[in-house]
Formats: structure tokens, sequence, C-alpha cells
């Protein structure tokens, strides 16, 4: 067992690349959520199996070559000059606009084959002379052109009539609900340790055969790199092609806020030195570019011609910056695709993050010499968060996609910990049943008690703000008596003031007083908690009169007026004179207390100063401030940018004062 463990610890001390796997891990993966999808190998598989082997199958089946091979077409070539003329060839030509359409190349006999079914001669087609003439050059490129031509419409045709989806690729619809991350796991490994891929570096015909989703990974393990070293120089077939680029590679981009970082990656690794010492596996980048430009508003947000588009072109120095850059920024972009343009059609897949409409249209167009389609069916989005487009998030992001994430979870923890916390919810559950009505249950409303709360809010209201005529309009619409009680009655409030007109009284409201008694018809002898009646809340005279002038406009036959506490009866006339009375007195009072405090000032004179005074008048014992103390007082308090405009205004004003005495003191000398 420790030997096992040592083994264990040393296959995972090191972070695990997809496309180069441990030996042991690449023979014994098993997928996670389907233990029998694979066999378990044997030890004769375990002790044979390695990477030569590996090697020579990828080999086998043409999905790495070397220098001097083509990975599209499966083609090995034993010179240079072959490997250019089958780039120019109709044959790669044609596997390329297959690749685009989603569709598997074809061999060289097949395409042979396809190519003799038309009716159209092809004759120097395959044979072109680089010494030959402008015309004859001329005539090789459209003879190839009708050649790819004829020989896609043809197919296109026969497709339609079969599936016009198989060679236009539908489109992938958002949230197919699959998760980013496929799990595996290992023999030789932990049974408590999963290992991640994320679905997006396999391919749609990869995905779709998920029970072979094994074969495809051990399929995918490439040998390192060797290290390079200085091609050698051929007079007559020219320097060979670095071999990360004929090694299978990805495309990734990312465009936004002005900013904009494309990197082409090989995805076999190379062997590097670590900083500190030592080998470590790195990758080999084959080409990277960025771009960043002034295309957004600071502070605001959105691109100048997104808003262009909503507000109308503004007519700024800032806005013209943006509108050029925006335009520099897109033709450098498509340059640059345009000069990728080869390696990006043999890139396995294509890693995109393009936000906003704008950005789209500078990748996808479309424009002459497009390079990207949004209808490829290799283009990816990045499966987690990414930052602003640099060449370091780049890398990042590559890292992220073909790093295997390790995860190591007790299963059986966390089903025991499954299961006691259903079995303390069901427990739960079981212990609110047998309690049984103990605990206080809320009583349910019924529908009167909840139009007495609605009438009770809405009558308090009216009185609080005096409306008279709307108390009398509210009680009759809704046909409500006006000796109303307020609902809830045990409320402190409702308590003391219970009915409309005990409320209007306590509040000194004479107006709804008067309306409620006269005519609403409200009953003056109601008494509330307390025993005391409507009269006795009032705490204004002319609150009090009212109730007076109600009991001699009703007579005395209406209430029993000695009950509700009233006084005699008084006339309208009767109030308005004693008001009047009261307010002319009141008046008297005011104008007195004026006189008596101004002889009083006039008596004593003006308050003496503080402290004896001294020379010129100022008093002993207190300093006189300067000017910069005077200043630093007024601006106390102030913020930052109020003290600059005060300081603004008093250098204007300063100067005002200079231009004035200098005007006056020209016209004296006149």
């Amino acid at each position: 067992m420790a030997q096992a463990s040592n083994e264990q610890h040393e296959l995972l001390r090191r972070p695990l690349y997809v496309f180069d796997l441990p030996r042991e891990i690449v023979v014994t993966l098993q997928r996670k959520d389907d233990p029998s999808s694979q066999p378990v190998p044997d030890a004769e598989v375990l002790r044979v199996y390695s990477h030569e082997d590996l090697k020579s199958r990828k080999d086998k089946d043409g999905t790495a070559g070397g220098s001097m091979s083509c990975a599209l077409c499966a083609l090995t070539f034993p010179t240079v000059e072959d490997q250019r003329g089958h780039v120019r060839s109709d044959l790669h030509g044609y596997n390329l606009k297959r690749k685009l359409k989603g569709l598997d190349p074809v061999a060289e006999a097949e395409f042979e084959k396809l190519v003799g079914d038309l009716d159209e001669s092809i004759s120097g087609s395959d044979s072109s002379d680089s010494e030959g003439s402008e015309n004859e050059g001329a005539h090789v490129n459209k003879a190839k052109d009708t050649t790819l031509s004829a020989l896609l419409k043809k197919q296109a045709n026969i497709l339609n009539k079969t599936s016009v989806d198989d060679i236009t690729p539908k489109k992938p619809k958002r949230g197919s609900g699959k998760p980013p991350l496929i799990w595996f796991k290992s023999l030789v490994l932990p049974s408590d340790t999963s290992l991640g891929i994320y679905r997006a570096i396999f391919t749609d015909a990869e995905q779709e055969e998920e029970s072979h989703i094994i074969d495809t990974v051990r399929n995918k393990q490439l040998s390192l790199l060797p290290t390079p070293k200085p091609p050698p120089i051929d007079a007559s077939n020219g320097v060979p092609l670095p071999l990360a680029m004929t090694s299978p590679h990805v495309f990734l981009c990312m465009i936004g806020g002005g900013h904009f970082a494309a990197m082409i990656v090989s995805l076999a690794p190379k062997m590097g030195k670590k900083a500190a010492g030592g080998d470590e596996r790195q990758a080999t980048v084959i080409a990277h570019k960025t771009f960043h430009r002034y295309t957004t508003r600071r502070k605001q947000g959105g691109a100048q011609s997104a808003n262009d588009s909503a507000k109308g072109a503004a007519h700024s120095a800032g806005s013209s910056l943006r509108r050029y850059n925006e335009g520099a920024l897109t033709a450098e972009i498509r340059q640059l695709l345009g000069d990728w343009r080869e390696l990006i059609d043999n890139s396995q897949l294509l890693f995109m993050r393009a936000t906003g409409s704008t950005n789209r249209r500078t990748l996808y167009g479309p424009y002459d010499g497009q390079v990207l389609r949004q209808n490829d069916p290799r283009i990816r989005g990045f499966p987690f968060s990414t930052r602003r487009a640099t060449q370091a998030e780049l890398m990042r992001a590559f890292v992220e996609l073909t790093r295997v994430k390790v995860s190591q979870v007790d299963e059986a923890a966390l089903a025991a910990a499954a299961a006691a916390a259903a079995e303390s919810e069901r427990a739960s559950a079981f212990g609110k049943l047998s309690k049984g009505t103990s605990e206080p249950v809320t009583p349910e409303i019924s529908k009167e008690e909840e139009m007495a709360l609605l009438h009770t809010s809405q009558l308090q209201s009216l009185i609080r703000r005096s409306k008279a005529p709307g108390v009398l309009s509210y009680l009759s619409s809704h046909s409500i008596s006006p000796n109303f009680m307020f609902h809830p009655p045990h409320t402190q409030q409702n308590h003391h003031t219970p009915t409309p007109l005990h409320l209007a009284a306590s509040i000194n409201s004479p107006a709804v007083v008067l309306a409620l008694l006269t005519k609403a018809g409200a009953d003056p002898t109601v008494t509330n908690g307390e025993d005391k009646t409507a009269f006795d809340l009032a705490g204004e005279r002319s609150t009090r009169d009212t109730f007076r002038v109600a009991r001699h406009d009703l007579g005395e036959a209406q209430w029993s007026w000695e009950a509700a506490h009233i006084p005699g009866p008084l006339s309208r006339a009767d109030a308005d004179k004693r008001e009047e009375r009261d307010r002319k007195e009141a008046e008297k009072k005011e104008t007195d207390r004026r006189r008596a405090e101004t002889e009083r000032l006039k008596r004593e004179g003006p308050k003496e100063s503080l402290g004896q005074s001294g020379k010129g008048g100022k008093p002993l014992g207190l300093t006189e401030k300067t000017a910069a103390e005077k200043r630093e007082e007024e601006a106390r308090g102030m913020t930052p940018e109020m003290r600059m405009r005060l300081e603004r205004e008093r250098r204007a004003r300063a100067a005002e004062e200079r231009m004035r005495r200098m005007q006056s003191g020209a016209g004296a000398g006149r």
C-alpha cells in the first residue's frame, strides 16, 4: 500500500496536461458516471502500453505529422517543395472548404474519383509551373478556381437533394444543459479522486459520440516537441517549416473595450527550463499579437459608434479620436486575420470572446477576404470568466482549458452527510407534527374585520387633515354610521378616541366637529374607554364653542346635552363675536408687550463692549485677526472646490478694484 501511495503521489505531483497524460492514467481511464463503458485493462496491457505505442498509433492515424506533412489531408512528403506544391493543390483547398463546413476531409484517391466525374476538363489545374508567363499563371489559377467551384457546386446540389443540414451546420443552441466538464477516474488513483476535462476542447463530432470519449482522449495524446535547432539551409528545397506550425494547434482570440489579443498555440508541449532550475513542460506559442486603442468613453462605457447610433454623432475632439481608433483597430485586426489565414484554417478549434455587435462585426464581417465565420463549427467560447484581452490572459485561458482538473471528494462522507441531513429534516418535521396545537396559531381575519380596518385607516386620515367634506362623503358613500367604532378597539389610540367625533375633538378640529354633529348626526353622549365624552377631549375654546353652537342649531330635544357635558347653547353670531373679542384682546396684549420691550431697550441703551477700550477704540485684551486668519475662518467647513471658487472670486474682486483705481488716477491726472 505504501508503494501504491507513493506512485499515486508521483502521478499527481505536477499538473496534468490533457494532450500529454501519464501512460498509467491513459490506459486506466474510465468515465466517472459510467464505469461499465470501458473495460479494465489487464496487467499485460498496462505493461506494453507506452508513449511509443501512442506515437506510432498517432502516426498511423495521420493526426500528428512531421515537419513535411499535412495534418489536414493526412499525407507526408519527402521534400519541402512537394509539401508546398500540395498546399497550392486542389485537394488541399477542397479539404479546407469541407472542414469549414463541418465535413471530414477526403483522401487523394477519393478526390481524383470526384474530379473524374466532372464534365469540365481540369487539365493544367495540378501542374502550375512557377517559371511560366503571367498569362499561363492566370490561366492556371482560373482553371483551379473553376475546378474547385464546379466540384463544390456539384456536391452542394447532391447534398441539397438529400439533406441541406449536412452541408450547413446549425448554430449551436445556448443552454443545452450539459456540464462544462467531463469527469473521469483512473484505477491507479484513489477512489475519491476525479479528473475533469473541459467539454469545449472536443469537436462536435467527438462530443456526439460520448460513448467513445475514452478513445478520443487516448487519440489526443501527443509527444513532446524536440528542442528547436537552427534549420539547415538547402539551396534546392529552402528552409523547412517549424515542427510547431505543422502540429495540431488552436486559435484563441479576445476583443472588447478597444483591446484585442490573438494567439495560435500548438497542442504539443515542449520541454523548457524553470526559473529556479529543472525541466518543465511549456506551451508552444506559434504566433501572437495584441492591439490596444482608445475606443471607449471613459467613466461612461460603451463604444463611440454605439453612442452615435443611440444619441447621434458627437462633434468633440474625443469622439473624433475614438471613431478614428475604431476604424484603425478594425483594419488592423482584419489585416492580422488575413495574414494568419492558413494557420487559422488549419486550427482544430477556435476559442473566441467578442462581446457586443461592434466587436462581432469586426471579426465576422461580412467584408472582403473574410477569414472567420459565425457558423464555423470549430468556434468555441471560454467556459469560464475572462479578464481584459492581453497576451497573458490568453495564455492563462489556454492553460485553464488544457489542464486536467483534479477533485478529491470523499463520496462516502458526502452520502453519509446527506443521509444525516435527510434524517434530521424528517425528525424536525415529525417534531412539528407531534406538538400539535401547542404552538400559537395566528387567527385568520374575517372579511368584516378587514373592511373595518380599511374604514378606520381612511377616516382617521381624513379627520387628521381636517377634511370635513371628505369625511361626510366617505360616510355616506360607504353607508357607515357616524358613531362608527374604530378597529381594533384594544389599541391605546382607539381606546382614547374610539369614534370620529372623539378624534376630531382631541385634535381640535372645529370644522370636522361641527360637520359630524349637525350634518352626519353623530351622538355626543358616546364615551370612550375612560368614560369621557368628545367634549371632554376638546382642548381649545374654539372647539368647545363649536359643541355649544351645535346644541343651539340642533335644539334641546335632539340629544341629552347634560349627559354629554356640553354647556348651554351658543348662537353662531355670539360665537363669532366672542372669537373676535378674544382676537382683539390677544392683539392688544401683543402690542403692549412690544411697546414695553421697546421702552426697556431705549432705557437701558446699547450694550457695552467686552473689556476696556484702548487706543483707536479697540478693546483691550483682544488681538486683531490678520488677513490670512480671516480668510482661513471664512473657508472653514468648505470643500476644496468651494475654497478654490472663493479664492478665484476674491482675486477677481481685487483685480477689479485695482483697475478702478488706475482708471480714477488716470482721470484725475488729466
